[in-house]
Order: structure tokens, then C-alpha cells, then sequence
């Protein structure tokens, strides 16, 4: 198949383009480079600097494409909520743009890169797919209203596979590809790099959670993995199956103070914690079952071990300390 991968020279975006390649598909790579970086970008993949909200470069981009990856978007949460309508047009309005040109040029699979934000505070743990959807902040909002475009697309042959993930760790693993956000907010990125830097403390944002140690829980997921499942459902789309909402994790959560705990052991290295605020909208505990996602995508994850995912992007991380700069 011809993939068109938007925001395929992202983190998760380039490794998922990588191996789709590597699985013998055709990509097209169209990302704005805002928050991207062009040295992400398979050589393999034909690449087109634009936007998901440009129906011209969307257009030219979707040509001679079997399907769509779309993964562009804002992630911060903590941006989201200073910049609720910024994250608003960037995944929801916007790329309405993209629906319209593919049902234009008669593109009708689409895997779409959603996230467990959509959940917001959940009633139990772990989440399935039925659970309530009630964000908690602006980007989980963002991403469902986007979704429930996807939903009213169908009446005009729009079939979607929706991901709903949760933390994304780690990279490719000989450390070519990685995490290069600017800023980074993610938490074993910047653990490692406090780390890697000699810096003195690493803040942790909230002490006071419900939880066993009062810091957040989240469930983690290799890229690898991620992508894999990707491929799956890209594939399912392509042999004509059905779309579906399917949630990707480990089932399993490790908390703030416990990913900093894995840091140590991989790298030998340590930091001194230092506790600031709760960031805002940030619920206390996420962690995901993915039973759909293995019952029916035949998905299961190859690197579910913490320490695998830090290992591996601490690898990206010695290997290019300036990231892709």
C-alpha cells in the first residue's frame, strides 16, 4: 500500500513511517517541520513540508495513496490548557481539511493517532474502550472532537482505525531514531537527559495523588510496539475490514517516582527528585486495557518491559545528545 503518514517526521510519526517501510509499504511524509525534524524522515519515504489544514498540499500529497496514518497534532497538555483554541484548530478543525480530500480523491482508510486522554479521570482501571469519554483538558478535547468527526466521515466512506494510547516510551532501537521534542515534556526523556546532563534535580509534577507513592500512574508502550499495532490496523483497513476504537498499552501503570527508579537502573545514574505542582489536567491515574486491540488486531506488545523502553532510548539519547540538530 501508499501511505500518506501525517506528522511522519515526529517521534511517533517517523518510526511508524520507518516500519511501514520496512513492511513493504510506499510512505509519503507530510508534515509542517514546526515541531518535526526533516532528519527524522526515512530516506526511503517521498516527503511534502505542509500542513493537515492545507486542502492543496493535502491533495498533492494524497495522490496516488491507498490510505492515510494521520498522527499530526499538538501533545502538550499543559500548553493545551494555556492554549485551548491553539489545540483546538491544530486537532480538530484543521484537519477536517484532510477528511475532505480524502473523500475527495476517494481515500477511504484511515488510521488516526488518538490518545487515552479522551477518558480523562477514569471511573476504574484499567480503561476499555466503552469507558465514559470526559477529557479533563483541552487536548484530550481535541482529540475527541476530532474522533467524532471521524464518526459523522463514515456516511461518506471514511472507515477509521481509532488508537487511543497511552505513555510512549522509547525508540529505535540501534538509537537512529528517537525522542526530539522542543520542549520536551515527557517525563523519561527528560529523566534521561537530567541524567546524560549531570544536572543536579529533576522535578516530578505532583506529590499529592491518590495513588501509592502520591505521583501520577501511567501505563507505558514501547514506539515500537505502537507502530506495530499501527501496521496492524493499517493492514486490517487494506483487506477490507472494519474500523474500530482500540486502546494500546501494557495494562500495567508505574508511577512518576517508580520511571525514575527504572532510569537509575538502566543507566547506573541517579538524580536528586525535587516535587513541584501538579501540572495542570493531568489525572491521577491511566492505565489501559488493550484486550480489543489483542482479540481482534492480533496485536500484542513485543517490548513490554519498562526497563526496555528506557534502555532503548537511552541508547537515541548518548548516540544524539542535540537530538536531530
Amino acid at each position: 500500500m501508499r501511505v500518506l503518514v501525517t506528522g511522519g517526521a515526529g517521534y511517533i510519526g517517523s518510526i511508524t513511517a520507518r516500519l511501514l517501510i520496512e513492511r513493504g509499504h510506499d510512505c509519503v511524509v507530510l508534515d509542517t517541520l514546526e515541531r518535526g525534524w526533516r532528519g527524522a524522515v526515512d530516506e526511503r519515504a517521498r516527503f511534502v513540508e505542509g500542513s493537515v489544514s492545507d486542502s492543496e498540499a493535502v491533495l498533492g500529497a494524497l495522490e496516488g495513496c491507498d490510505a492515510v496514518m494521520h498522527l499530526a497534532g499538538l501533545i502538550d497538555v499543559a500548553e493545551s490548557e494555556r492554549e485551548p483554541e491553539r489545540y483546538r484548530q491544530a486537532n480538530a478543525v484543521g484537519p477536517l481539511a484532510l477528511l475532505d480530500a480524502m473523500v475527495e480523491t476517494g481515500v477511504g482508510a484511515l488510521v488516526f493517532s488518538s490518545t487515552a486522554a479522551v477518558y480523562g479521570e477514569p471511573e476504574r482501571v484499567p480503561i476499555v474502550e466503552s469507558d465514559p469519554t470526559r477529557p479533563v483538558n483541552a487536548y484530550g478535547a481535541s482529540k475527541l472532537e476530532f474522533e467524532r468527526s471521524i464518526e459523522q466521515y463514515a456516511v461518506r466512506g471514511i472507515r477509521a482505525v481509532r488508537f487511543r494510547y497511552f505513555n510512549v516510551a522509547g525508540a529505535w532501537p540501534d538509537g537512529s531514531i528517537g525522542e526530539a521534542h522542543k520542549p520536551e515534556t515527557h517525563i523519561v526523556p527528560r529523566i534521561l537527559t537530567a541524567m546524560r546532563d549531570g544536572q543536579d534535580r529533576f522535578e516530578v509534577f505532583g506529590a499529592d495523588y491518590p495513588t501509592r507513592d502520591g505521583t501520577c500512574v501511567r501505563d507505558y508502550i514501547h514506539v515500537r510496539d505502537l507502530a506495530d499495532a499501527h501496521a496492524l490496523g493499517l493492514e486490517r483497513l487494506g483487506a477490507g475490514g472494519t474500523g474500530g476504537v482500540y486502546n494500546l498499552g501494557n495494562g500495567e501503570g508505574f508511577t512518576n517516582l517508580e520511571v525514575v527508579q527504572a532510569c537509575s537502573r538502566v543507566t547506573g545514574l541517579s538524580v536528586m527528585i525535587e516535587f513541584g505542582p501538579r501540572r495542570e489536567g493531568d489525572p491521577a491515574m491511566l492505565v489501559a486495557s488493550s484486550e480489543r486491540a489483542r482479540a481482534e488486531l492480533g496485536w500484542s506488545p513485543a517490548r513490554p518491559s519498562l526497563e526496555e523502553m528506557v534502555g532503548d532510548a537511552w541508547r537515541w539519547h548518548l548516540a544524539r545528545p542535540n537530538g536531530y540538530r
